[in-house]
């Protein structure tokens, strides 16, 4: 049994506006992808990295990604969403990967992954029948919209937040399993325990924290440079 980890990264951040994908904006000087890349190359159970990208991709040789040659493999077969992106690394992964092997999806747009948190996940996970994924339980109230908008947005009701979790990544199940989900989920799913959790099964939450957030808008990137320096001082 092996781990691998594969960052689906085809994506264009269109909430993030600008030309350059959201996955290559600098972040504290290198490109933002490149941290969620060194914490999981840094992790000496996780035998290979794959990185899937566009086919079109215009950006990713502009880098030199010099010193990472043994760890990671760059795909170029990347779909329309994440599910198609994850599900077309996981079949070009089938030639290195057994049915049984662990995969660590995680966000390219997710630079703040601390060391800590990673080895938790691998941990409590690895003994796991289902597996399981990053996530934190939910702290503030919550409102669902209603849908009549025409007068701007209201609230519908409250949403009782017992019991909720925020889902991060990484996201960690056996490959041969995740290949199954995502087959019969569709291309509209957007993660990857949701697709686990179709096939009747519970994913295992393993507590993490806000810092691993998701960079979305532009607002985001200042706290998340912050947080990269405080990791990396």
């Amino acid at each position: 049994m092996k781990f691998y980890a594969l960052i689906p990264a085809a994506g264009s951040g269109s909430r993030m506006g600008g030309e350059t994908p959201k996955q290559y904006m600098p972040l504290n000087a290198v490109p933002m992808i490149a941290h969620a890349m060194m914490v999981l190359a840094r992790e000496p159970r996780i035998s290979k990295l794959f990185v899937v990208i566009s086919p079109d991709d215009a950006w990713w040789d502009n880098y030199e990604w010099r010193g990472w040659e043994d760890r990671l493999q760059v795909l170029r077969c990347g779909g329309a969403t994440r599910a198609e992106t994850v599900l077309n690394g996981l079949r070009a992964m089938a030639n290195v990967c057994d049915a049984d092997d662990w995969v660590l999806v995680h966000d390219a747009a997710r630079p703040c992954l601390s060391d800590e948190m990673l080895d938790r996940l691998i941990d409590e996970v690895a003994s796991d029948a289902v597996g399981g994924l990053l996530a934190v339980p939910v702290a503030d109230t919550l409102k669902r919209a209603a849908t009549d908008t025409r007068s701007g947005a209201r609230v519908d009701a409250t949403v009782p937040r017992a019991g909720l979790w925020q889902a991060q990544t990484p996201q960690m199940f056996r490959h041969g399993k995740l290949i199954e989900a995502l087959r019969a989920a569709g291309s509209d799913i957007t993660d990857e325990a949701s697709a686990i959790e179709q096939l009747g099964l519970q994913p295992r939450l393993v507590e993490s924290d806000s810092r691993n957030l998701k960079v979305t808008w532009p607002q985001d990137m200042e706290l998340a440079g912050l947080i990269v320096g405080q990791l990396n001082a």
